[in-house]
């Protein structure tokens, strides 16, 4: 009876042990545990990870990540996180659920929390929830999905004015893919529920297929650009090159540059306006234009224009905002547009789409 006394006390000690390493363990893991449940709200989700309450480690800087979509090139979200001081990271969207904060917390790390808002629709980009949230990120990444979203949801919202605060006050923010798009002063808006191929863009630039959205982010030294994403494997050159012809008509305007982004890359602008590409395929960033006056536009007739000028930004490069300056550009070409065919007119080709 004695020795089965002492095996049961020992027993039981060794069991508490057990379960008390078992809780402890759980206790300290679960701060860092996703809220993965569908926490739906008036009209939006949302979504966390990871410490609330921790300080930021490092103060923030500004910069802006513009992501070409596809694959995460993480050099450069490893340089969003160091300008987010390795605090917490906003995501914003609408469509999915946690992809994007798991990927910022789990696979890249370096960060104390990240949160995720999912939009259902515009009502929430006044919910003061939603609003305050924004205001304590220390980054924001704006993810892919629909873009015509974006403008419907946010355009014109207290959440577009607290974007725009956000980067006022020296705070970086990203996008990737549709994110992408509405970062520049100028977006391809998608309004219409399609996505525009170069062919159709430079066959009708004035058509209603052609929506374009202005007045919505203001990002420092992206006064002059409309962005695109995907852009060497869709092809969407000729698109961009018609959605700039579109705005100098419109605008009457020749000094406006576009800017497309490949996927698996990514243009990081810091404070001082200094672009440095990351890929993790050897794709670049296209710079397009300035471009002169086409010689045909007119509705329902295929645009003609010359001598618009293509310039790669790549991993060895630096572009600088300010004039549009590219130390080592990765390629130079010129494209000649005839009755919306897009001809290449010198010896000095951009590379093939990136895999």
């Amino acid at each position: 009876m004695r020795l089965w006394s002492r095996w049961s006390m020992s027993g039981r000690t060794l069991c508490r042990g057990v379960l008390g390493a078992v809780l402890a363990v759980f206790c300290c893991t679960s701060a860092f545990a996703a809220d993965t449940s569908d926490s739906r709200r008036d009209g939006y989700r949302y979504y966390a990870i990871g410490d609330l309450a921790a300080p930021r480690p490092a103060p923030t800087r500004a910069g802006a990540m513009l992501v070409g979509g596809g694959d995460w090139p993480y050099p450069a979200f490893r340089w969003m996180i160091e300008r987010a001081g390795h605090g917490r990271i906003v995501i914003l969207r609408a469509s999915g659920s946690t992809e994007a904060q798991d990927e910022f917390f789990n696979d890249i790390g370096g960060i104390t929390a990240a949160q995720t808002l999912v939009f259902e629709d515009r009502r929430a980009a006044s919910d003061p929830q939603v609003l305050d949230i924004v205001r304590q990120a220390d980054g924001i990444f704006l993810a892919g999905g629909d873009q015509s979203n974006y403008v419907r949801y946010w355009q014109g919202t207290p959440l577009n004015r607290a974007l725009d605060a956000h980067v006022r006050a020296g705070k970086p923010i990203g996008g990737t893919s549709a994110g992408l798009a509405i970062l520049g002063a100028h977006a391809y808006g998608a309004m219409d529920g399609g996505s525009l191929s170069s062919k159709d863009a430079l066959n009708d630039p004035s058509g209603p297929q052609l929506t374009l959205v202005d007045d919505f982010l203001h990002l420092p030294y992206l006064e002059r650009v409309l962005t695109d994403s995907h852009f060497g494997k869709r092809d969407r050159l000729g698109r961009l090159i018609a959605m700039l012809a579109r705005l100098a008509q419109e605008q009457g305007r020749g000094d406006l540059v576009g800017i497309g982004v490949d996927e698996y890359t990514a243009l990081c602008i810091d404070g001082d306006g200094i672009g440095r590409v990351f890929s993790g395929n050897g794709g670049h960033a296209w710079l397009v234009g300035p471009q002169a006056a086409a010689t045909v536009y007119a509705a329902g007739k295929p645009l003609s224009l010359r001598a618009v000028p293509v310039r790669g930004v790549g991993s060895d490069s630096l572009l600088h905002l300010a004039d549009f300056r590219i130390e080592r550009p990765a390629f130079s070409a010129l494209y000649d547009v005839e009755a919306g065919h897009l001809i290449r007119r010198d010896a000095n080709p951009a590379p093939a789409a990136a895999p």
